[in-house]
């Protein structure tokens, strides 16, 4: 059978990245709300004939970069960022034979949940 990812995870692999991961979700979520201010301030600057060059556009940038660079942290180990403001990650698994997710949400103690490929969050089983 083909397999869609090719990383896979046990549960203890998983978890031991539940503290670079949680690092990880929250530096995005520092750099969206500075991203978020940022692009306020340049909205105001694009007004026709208006120059938006400088330091504030070379801040945005430098943040993308930064955004893109954690990004693929998630990215180099196929772990799957479903909704970050809820911090929902997916961990690419074989249970039982069959390729499926372990899902975490930040702020859980542990990955206590499994998903179809497919279900997503409302197809969650306990292990």
């Amino acid at each position: 059978m083909k397999r869609r990812y090719n990383k896979h995870y046990t549960l203890e692999e998983a978890r031991a990245l539940l503290t670079q991961v949680g690092k990880w979700l929250e530096r995005l979520a520092e750099l969206r709300a500075k991203l978020e201010k940022c692009d306020e301030k340049l909205g105001k600057m694009t007004e026709p004939g208006r120059d938006t060059g400088g330091p504030l556009v070379n801040e945005w940038v430098r943040m993308m970069a930064d955004i893109k660079d954690v990004l693929l942290e998630f990215h180099r180990r196929e772990i799957q960022v479903k909704d970050l403001d809820r911090g929902l990650v997916d961990f690419p698994a074989i249970i039982g034979g069959k390729e499926v997710f372990l899902c975490w949400e930040q702020g859980e103690e542990d990955i206590e949940f499994w998903h179809e490929l497919d279900a997503g969050y409302a197809g969650r089983e306990r292990l």
